[in-house]
C-alpha cells in the first residue's frame, strides 16, 4: 500500500512539474477567424509543453506595437503587405513566421445587387490603412470601376487613382469600422475577418471578391529574436497542421482558404 501511495505521489509530483515547465506563449489575434483557429490548437500545444494565451484585439495596430515592445510574443492577423507597410511607417522590424490562410477581400452593399447598378457619384467605403486601402482599390480596378496610376501598388490610396469615370466618392475609414457604415454607403470594401464578425458571408454576400489566387496570405508574425524559438516553431507547425486545414475548410466554407 505504501509503495502504491509513493508511486501515486511521485506521479503527481512529476505531472505538476511538467505543467509548471510549460512555456507560456502570448499571441495577439483578431476574433474571427484568427482567435478561433488558435483556440482549436491550444490543447495540442499544451501537450507539447506550450501554454497558449490568446489576446483578442479588434484593431490592426496594437497587436504589432505590443509584439515589437515585447509585451506579446507574436500575433496572427495580418498580410505581408500590411506588415511591410507597418514596419516602414513605425520603424519596427517584425517578421513573418508562416503563412496560414487567405481571406478573400470583398465588397458589399445593401443598396445595389450588382456593381453595374452603382450610379455616378456613388460612395465607396475603403480601409484607410495603406496596404488594405491598396488591396481594395486594386480589386475595384480589376472590376473595371477605376484605373490606378500603378495597378500593382499595394499601398495605393485614392490619390493614386488615374481614372474615375463615374466620379465615385471614397470614404476612408479604419478597417474595423467599415461594417458599421454598410447601410450608409453604396459599396463597402470590408476585410473578411470583419465581414464575418458582422454576420456577412463573403462567399454569398460579396458583390466583388478576390479569387483563390489572392496573394494576401495571413501570417503568424514574431520578432527576429524569438521567431526561431521552440515555442514559436511549435505554434507554427500546429497552425499548418491537417487539423487546422480541415477546420478552416469545414467552418468557413470558402470565406477563409488554407494557404498551405
Amino acid at each position: 500500500m505504501k509503495k502504491v501511495l509513493l508511486f501515486t505521489a511521485l506521479a503527481a509530483a512529476l505531472t505538476a512539474g511538467l505543467a509548471q515547465a510549460n512555456e507560456k506563449l502570448v499571441v495577439a489575434a483578431t476574433p474571427i477567424p484568427h482567435a478561433e483557429i488558435l483556440e482549436l490548437i491550444k490543447p495540442t500545444l499544451a501537450k507539447e509543453g506550450v501554454d497558449l494565451d490568446i489576446k483578442v484585439f479588434t484593431d490592426y495596430v496594437q497587436p504589432n506595437v505590443q509584439v515589437a515592445e515585447k509585451r506579446l510574443d507574436a500575433n496572427y492577423f495580418q498580410t505581408l503587405p500590411y506588415l511591410e507597410s507597418f514596419n516602414k511607417g513605425k520603424g519596427t522590424n517584425l517578421v513573418t513566421v508562416v503563412g496560414v490562410h487567405v481571406e478573400p477581400f470583398g465588397g458589399y452593399s445593401k443598396k445595389v445587387k450588382n456593381l453595374s447598378e452603382l450610379k455616378d457619384g456613388a460612395t465607396i467605403a475603403i480601409p484607410n490603412e495603406g496596404s488594405n486601402s491598396g488591396r481594395a482599390l486594386i480589386l475595384l480596378q480589376k472590376a473595371g470601376l477605376i484605373e490606378l496610376k500603378d495597378p500593382t501598388n499595394a499601398v495605393a490610396t485614392p490619390k493614386d487613382i488615374a481614372k474615375n469615370p463615374h466620379n465615385f466618392k471614397f470614404k476612408e475609414l479604419e478597417s474595423a469600422l467599415l461594417p458599421r457604415v454598410l447601410d450608409q454607403v453604396d459599396l463597402d470594401m470590408i476585410n473578411t475577418n470583419y465581414a464575418l464578425e458582422a454576420g456577412l458571408n463573403p462567399a454569398k454576400d460579396a458583390l466583388i471578391i478576390e479569387g483563390s489566387d489572392s496573394p494576401y496570405v495571413n501570417f503568424l508574425v514574431a520578432r527576429p529574436d524569438n521567431k526561431d524559438s521552440d515555442a514559436i516553431q511549435k505554434l507554427s507547425k500546429a497552425l499548418t497542421s491537417p487539423e487546422v486545414k480541415a477546420f478552416i475548410e469545414k467552418k468557413y466554407q470558402g470565406a477563409v482558404v488554407p494557404a498551405f
